[in-house]
């Protein structure tokens, strides 16, 4: 079923494993789909593949940090498509640029703040300036926030990057509230741990170092509060994403919808 033919996506971040699986799951459901990042090589190996695979996708080099990058990129989409529909950023932050998990006490401002920059100031670039976009076309269209479940669960040593993910939560109802009256909505992906990702497992491998445990006992930290045997898998977030930008997705406006199979240990 191809629940977004004739849609036009962007996806920011995409040479990330969530940023590539939602542009994957975007082209098989018939959107055209614009593939963005930083490393204009991993691009195109992520649209040549998707291409392969019988999409209609396009390479182009932002920082979804920069906003001028950012406003240019869509102004041409828009020029190309005469629409902007669907919008998402799947950045991320890296364990090392957090310290790794420092105490809160021992955390410098610097280590706090850098998942607000990268993950707060990013999702506020790229949905203030694709709304814009939207407005200007007169296209009602989507724009999809991502965050982890970090923002609703108690952890030890991730304060700035709890608070980041909280704030991207905020920051959607605040945006869907004021764009709704222009057609557009605005929706949070809270995924839980995606355990089949180099992300997940780079942090876990990191934290096994820092805290000096067994990696069996912190993969066992990841999964004690499931509450089926599997958790949420990258190709469930694209498809999840590509329900909540079709038609049917409508229903679904300033919320936060949970990819994680169910968690005993979410707020």
């Amino acid at each position: 079923m191809q629940n977004l033919k004739d849609r036009v996506a962007v996806v920011f971040a995409a040479t990330g494993e969530v940023g590539g699986a939602v542009a994957a799951a975007f082209a098989r459901h018939g959107a055209r789909v614009y593939v963005t990042g930083r490393n204009m090589e991993k691009l195109e190996v992520l649209a040549r593949e998707l291409r392969e695979r019988g999409g209609d996708v396009e390479a182009g080099k932002v920082d979804a940090l920069d906003e001028s990058a950012i406003d240019d990129y869509l102004w041409r989409v828009v020029s190309e498509n005469g629409r902007l529909d669907v919008v998402f950023n799947g950045m991320a932050v890296e364990y090392s640029e957090m310290g790794g998990r420092p105490a809160t006490a021992a955390a410098s401002f610097e280590q706090f703040m850098k998942p607000m920059e990268k993950i707060v100031g990013s999702q506020f670039l790229t949905s203030r300036t694709a709304a814009k976009h939207m407005m200007k076309s007169g296209t009602e269209g989507t724009i999809l926030h991502f965050a982890a479940s970090a923002s609703r669960i108690k952890l030890p040593n991730l304060a700035g990057f709890s608070a980041a993910n909280a704030g991207v939560e905020a920051m959607t109802r605040v945006m869907a509230t004021e764009w709704g009256k222009d057609g557009i909505k605005v929706i949070c992906i809270c995924s839980g741990a995606l355990m089949e990702t180099n992300r997940i497992s780079g942090w876990i491998d990191s934290a096994c170092k820092q805290l000096g445990v067994p990696k069996e006992q912190m993969v066992a930290q990841y999964t004690a509060f499931d509450l089926l045997k599997t958790g949420p898998t990258l190709m469930q977030v694209g498809e999840v994403a590509a329900f909540l930008a079709s038609e049917t997705g409508v229903a679904f406006n300033s919320h936060v919808v949970d990819v994680d199979c169910g968690k005993l240990n979410l707020l």
